[in-house]
C-alpha cells in the first residue's frame, strides 16, 4: 500500500463516521429483536477487550525485543479483536436496553469515571489508531512510532478500563 492523500482523507472520514455510528446505532430507543443469543454479548466483549489488551502486551514486547513479526501478528490480532468487539457492541446495544449500574458508595464515582474516560478515549483512539496501522502498512516507520507513542497507551487502557467496566457492571446484566 502506497501513502496518497486519499487514504489520508478515507482515515479521516473513518474516524469520524466509527462513532458517530455507534452513536446513533445506541442512541435508537426502539431495539431491534436480534433473539436470546445477544444477552451474551456483554461476556464476548468483556472476553475481546481482555485478549486485545493481552495482543496489545505481547506486540509491546515484540517490538521491544526487536521481533518485528511477533509485533505485526499481535497488533493485527489486536485491531481483528477491536474490529469485532466494535461489531458486536453494535449488536447488543440495537438489541437491548442500557443496562444501569447498580453500585451504591465509593464504588458508582469510580466505575462513572472509568465508563466515561473508557467513552471518551474510545471515540479518540480511533483515528489513532487507523494512522499508527496505516503508517506501519506504508512503511513509514517514523510517522509510526510517533503516533503510537500516543496511541499505545491510550488504546491499552481503552481495552484495560473496558474489562474493568465489564467486572463492575455483569452482576447487574439480566
Amino acid at each position: 500500500m502506497q501513502a496518497t492523500k486519499k487514504n489520508d482523507q478515507l482515515i479521516n472520514v473513518l474516524s469520524v463516521a466509527i462513532p458517530v455510528a455507534v452513536a446513533v446505532l445506541i442512541g435508537i430507543q426502539t431495539k431491534i429483536s436480534l433473539g436470546e443469543w445477544t444477552k451474551v454479548l456483554p461476556h464476548v466483549i468483556g472476553l475481546l477487550n481482555s485478549t486485545t489488551a493481552l495482543s496489545l502486551v505481547i506486540g509491546l514486547i515484540g517490538v521491544k525485543s526487536g521481533n518485528i513479526g511477533l509485533h505485526r501478528k499481535a497488533m493485527g490480532a489486536a485491531f481483528a479483536q477491536g474490529a469485532l468487539f466494535l461489531v458486536l457492541y453494535i449488536l447488543y446495544h440495537i438489541s437491548n436496553p442500557s443496562t444501569p449500574f447498580g453500585g451504591e458508595g465509593w464504588i458508582r464515582p469510580v466505575y462513572y469515571f472509568l465508563l466515561i474516560s473508557h467513552i471518551v478515549l474510545s471515540i479518540g483512539v480511533v483515528r489513532l489508531v487507523l494512522k499508527a496501522i496505516y503508517y506501519a502498512i506504508t512503511n513509514n516507520i517514523v510517522a509510526h512510532k510517533a503516533i503510537v507513542k500516543w496511541a499505545y497507551p491510550i488504546w491499552l487502557y481503552v481495552s484495560v478500563s473496558g474489562v474493568i467496566v465489564y467486572l463492575l457492571i455483569s452482576p447487574y446484566y439480566v
